[in-house]
């Protein structure tokens, strides 16, 4: 398999498997969960000349994909491209305390792997209830 084919499949697979709705919590809600996700190849070489091999494909993809769960609480998105050695992306998703983590990182073969981490939004202390 091509590593963009398989940069496809786990993706895809990622997304289908966030999106699965909880089961057996006891809750009845009218609130569905949103899952979308996009992805675009950008190295479908068109038709080779006769007796051409292509032994380098420039890899080249982006995709994203977000979850909007209101019956669990889940909200996460995530966005990557690469273009040839360098990858690009961000994730984000809502802690429990009510803040966003967001991280932004790179990836190329001169600086490795780097990520900013940010959380937007004020922590909530929440007080466990005591039952009698």
């Amino acid at each position: 398999m091509e590593l963009n084919t398989e940069i496809f499949v786990v993706a895809a697979t990622l997304a289908v498997t966030v999106a699965r709705p909880q089961q057996g919590h006891g809750h009845d809600s009218h609130h569905h969960a949103v899952s979308s996700q996009h992805i675009q190849r950008h190295d479908v070489p068109g038709k080779a000349p006769e007796g051409h091999h292509d032994y380098y494909a420039h890899p080249k993809y982006e995709f994203e994909y977000k979850v909007e769960d209101p019956h669990t609480g889940d909200r996460k998105s995530q966005h990557e491209a690469r273009d040839g050695d360098v990858v690009k992306g961000y994730y984000s998703l809502h802690e429990a305390d009510g803040t966003v983590r967001i991280v932004h990182y790179t990836a190329d073969k001169h600086s490795g792997f780097n990520a900013v981490v940010t959380r937007e939004g004020h922590a909530k202390h929440i007080v466990p209830a005591h039952h009698h």
